[in-house]
């Protein structure tokens, strides 16, 4: 088979070819991170409320006595108490939460099935806000209203600010927050259950976690780990030495 050949020696095909572009030269589509799922803040807060919760307990209880049994007590009693009380927070808030959610959907979705030419028209509004053309937002609303689920959607969006097929789970909120309490609360008694009892090393071992904790946080949200690091140290440290200054403080009167 003969190809025709212009005058620069390339095929007309290759000519053609040129003025197309290169799909594999295109830079690839770059991918958000999952930022509406229910783990990464019960996770995160988990973590840090059980290493300053545990730290700041352990501190106070040793300011007030040398006595290692009752601060190894303490700190085992805080951690259980405080795993199941932020689990259980974490999934009541939660729970809470998707239910008033769902409620205001339900209503949104009879409004829809009763009232569809104004609900149609508070989309469109919706859209001419967001800088669309009267017309086409218009056109817009009509075509999303054939489809009852999709309208549903975008008016919750809009009304309530919330995709409800997108809804945190209460029960992934509530383990992450169990685990990662009970991860971070445990950091202070690492160097009591290893047979060090001097509460200095539990301190300077809690320290070294907590900075690490603040920069990787940090990191993951794209911002300078030293700067991450040094902030919740410095929160933390505060917490401790004021329980630490009141343990003292009523060890010393009761003495």
């Amino acid at each position: 088979m003969i190809m025709a050949v212009g005058t620069s020696g390339r095929s007309t095909a290759d000519e053609r070819m040129a003025g197309r572009p290169d799909a594999d030269s295109a830079p690839p589509a770059h991918e958000h991170r999952d930022v509406s799922g229910g783990w990464l803040r019960p996770t995160v807060f988990g973590a840090m409320d059980g290493m300053v919760t545990n730290v700041s307990l352990i501190a106070g209880v040793g300011g007030g006595t040398q006595d290692v049994h009752t601060i190894i007590l303490t700190g085992v009693a805080g951690l259980v108490a405080g795993a199941f009380s932020m689990a259980t927070g974490e999934y009541t808030s939660v729970a809470s939460q998707n239910e008033l959610i769902e409620a205001e959907v339900e209503l949104e979705r009879t409004e829809l099935r009763h009232n569809p030419e104004r609900e149609q028209r508070e989309l469109a509004d919706a859209f001419v806000e967001k800088g669309v053309e009267r017309d086409l937002a218009v056109q817009v609303a009509e075509q999303v209203s054939r489809h009852p689920d999709e309208a549903l959607r975008l008016h919750a969006q809009e009304e309530l600010g919330v995709d409800p097929q997108e809804l945190p789970s209460p029960w992934v909120a509530a383990v992450s927050s169990f685990l990662s309490f009970s991860i971070g609360a445990l950091v202070p008694l690492l160097t009591f259950l290893a047979g060090i009892d001097a509460l200095w090393a539990a301190l300077a071992v809690s320290a070294v976690a907590l900075f690490g904790a603040g920069a990787l946080v940090a990191r993951l949200t794209d911002r300078p780990a030293w700067y991450g690091g040094l902030r919740q140290l410095a929160l933390a440290a505060l917490a401790a030495g004021v329980t630490y200054a009141v343990g003292r403080g009523i060890g010393a009167s009761v003495s």
